[in-house]
This record gives C-alpha cells, sequence and structure tokens, in this order.
C-alpha cells in the first residue's frame, strides 16, 4: 500500500478544530444599500450609520422561510489532500440571483462576488484547519463525521435579505 502525502493545503491538526471564527454580522443601509459586515469581535459599540441614519441589522433567513422561490445546495467535493466547498443555487426569478455568496468557516471566512455572467457553482478551496477531515479518502462520503458541521453559507439577495444555510448535510447511505 503506498503512503499518502500531505498536500499543501491539508489540515495538519490531530482533531477537529472547534469553530473560533466569530459571529458574522451584517448592516444594511435601507437608503443607498450599502452593506456593513462586522465580526463579533469588532463590533462598534453602537450600530454603524450610512446616509445620516442608523443602518438596520440583517437577520439571516433559513432556507425553509425563502422556498421554493429559491433553492440552495452545496456539496464537499475531494477529500484528505483537496477539499472545497461547491454551493449551487435555483432561481425561480432572474432578480432573485444571490450578490455575493460568504462562507464562514472554522478559521474565518471567504467571500466572493456573483458577477452578471456567475453561474453555479460557487466553488471555496479549504486550506489548513478549514480543510480539517476524519478519515483519508480521496473522496468525502458526507458521512456521520460530518466535518465541516459549524461551516456556514450566507447568501445576499437584494429582494428578499440575507439567507443563511448551514452545513450540517449528511448522506442518505449513513442515514439509516
Amino acid at each position: 500500500m503506498a503512503e499518502q502525502e500531505f498536500g499543501p493545503l491539508r489540515s495538519r491538526v490531530a482533531r477537529k478544530p472547534w469553530p473560533e471564527c466569530p459571529n458574522i454580522v451584517i448592516y444594511r443601509c435601507s437608503h443607498c444599500g450599502r452593506l456593513y459586515q462586522g465580526l463579533g469581535y469588532d463590533m462598534p459599540a453602537q450600530e454603524p450609520a450610512c446616509c445620516d441614519e442608523p443602518m438596520e441589522r440583517l437577520k439571516p433567513l433559513h432556507l425553509e422561510d425563502v422556498s421554493p422561490a429559491i433553492n440552495v445546495n452545496y456539496k464537499i467535493v475531494g477529500g484528505f489532500n483537496q477539499s472545497a466547498v461547491q454551493v449551487f443555487w435555483e432561481m425561480k426569478q432572474p432578480e432573485d440571483k444571490p450578490e455575493w455568496v460568504l462562507l464562514k468557516t472554522f478559521a474565518g471566512g471567504y467571500i466572493k462576488y456573483v458577477t452578471s455572467k456567475k453561474r453555479p457553482p460557487m466553488v471555496f478551496p479549504l486550506s489548513d484547519e478549514d480543510a480539517y477531515v476524519y478519515c483519508d479518502r480521496s473522496t468525502c462520503q458526507e458521512c456521520i463525521f460530518r466535518c465541516k458541521r459549524g461551516f456556514i453559507i450566507y447568501l445576499y439577495i437584494k429582494t428578499m435579505g440575507l439567507l443563511e444555510v448551514p452545513l450540517e448535510k449528511m448522506s442518505d447511505y449513513f442515514k439509516s
């Protein structure tokens, strides 16, 4: 049996990391639509202001709150040495396309803007602690260990607001 090598993106921690990334809080200006993203560690003493008024704190919606108008799904691809999260979305109305997608992980977050020509999936490559896996498989089986439990996908959709999708899916094979 060939010995597996550690790739440059592979996590080298001995156990699953605890989520250390603070909560993400997003504010929106009701006049101009500007967004302000803050982290739990550096939240301002008072709510941020824009256009001479306090900004509105966005409360995340859950997928069941906006279904069937929008469907969001994800897939963990790769495994031991290289892994990524692919985010897919389907909209009934084209104007409901996300403006950006943010993946909150154990150690931080990744944000990507959805350009006018971008089609799903949005791919977020993982590294260091975020790439932690329990097994040594080359392909993620979405098993009972759910290595990425604690990750959250946020999508901002101008017509709906902020949508939150936790990574808690498990393959049907392991549910029985």
